[in-house]
């Protein structure tokens, strides 16, 4: 069974496209055929894979509409490096397609039915959602198989999670989805352990999941590093392979790796 994937959180600066691009390379990397898909408006998947941006028939926007054949606009990422992953760019013209969403007779199922009406052969789909809690997000969670939350190790971004919670499981009983996507886990981001607020703010996190019976990986270091191969369109691991936050996604991947063999 083909793997679909949402990242999602209601925070700005909580890092999913950066951990939807690096998920896609290095999982690409273990042979797995990877689609990236932006849900977002602002396009972040394209800057940060450093692509040029889309017309508008050729963005995930396109997908949404009555006329769609199958079509879907798909465009290959590094491939200097690979050949087995692809995105599905996003752009302002979602904004409009947000009001036809939820005008629409399917509007909350409209992803999932394209996926079932025109497959895509890849092992694993990855939707890099925005911001909110709004249309977009929606339709993602009831388009995919399992959910990871991405989280900014701040207070407000730890105090929008609980709300977020909320927000799925009211969400998934109200579009009766079944099975429910499974929560493989939060990943805390941006951690720097030299700050005693980051170190109080994990400390209490972990437990506090644990009771919910959610995992919660180990935290993704706060580098600039992260910032300047954005800049080059590009994962950290190509820019710094050698650098040590590479090696702060291996539990995430292993954890994926593990997933995809035994439902693909």
């Amino acid at each position: 069974m083909q793997v679909r994937l949402a990242l999602l959180s209601n925070a700005g600066g909580s890092g999913k496209t950066t951990l939807a691009t690096h998920l896609a390379y290095l999982l690409a990397k273990e042979g797995f055929r990877v689609a990236l898909m932006d849900l977002d408006p602002q396009g972040s998947v394209s800057l940060f894979c450093g692509l040029p941006r889309p017309k508008s028939d050729q963005t995930i926007a396109a997908v949404f509409q009555d006329n769609f054949q199958g079509n879907w606009p798909l465009v290959p990422l590094w491939q200097e490096y690979l050949k087995n992953v692809e995105a599905c760019q996003g752009e302002m013209g979602l904004v409009k397609t947000i009001n036809e969403l939820v005008l629409h007779e399917r509007g909350a199922y409209l992803l999932g039915d394209r996926l079932v009406d025109y497959p895509l052969s890849h092992d694993l789909i990855i939707f890099d959602c925005p911001a909110t809690l709004g249309p977009l997000p929606l339709i993602a969670l009831s388009a995919c198989t399992h959910l990871i939350i991405p989280l900014q190790v701040e207070p407000k971004s730890t105090d929008g999670s609980s709300k977020l919670l909320e927000w799925l499981y009211h969400t998934c009983r109200r579009l009766r989805l079944k099975p429910e996507p499974q929560i493989i886990g939060f990943i805390p981001n941006q951690y720097d352990q030299r700050l005693a607020i980051h170190r109080n703010i994990l400390a209490q996190l972990v437990p506090q999941l644990e009771k919910l019976k959610i995992h919660c990986f180990a935290p993704v270091r706060f580098s600039s590093e992260f910032k300047n191969a954005s800049g080059l369109g590009v994962p950290l691991h190509l820019y710094r392979p050698n650098h040590p936050a590479c090696a702060d996604f291996s539990p995430i991947v292993s954890k994926l790796t593990e997933l995809l063999k035994r439902e693909t």
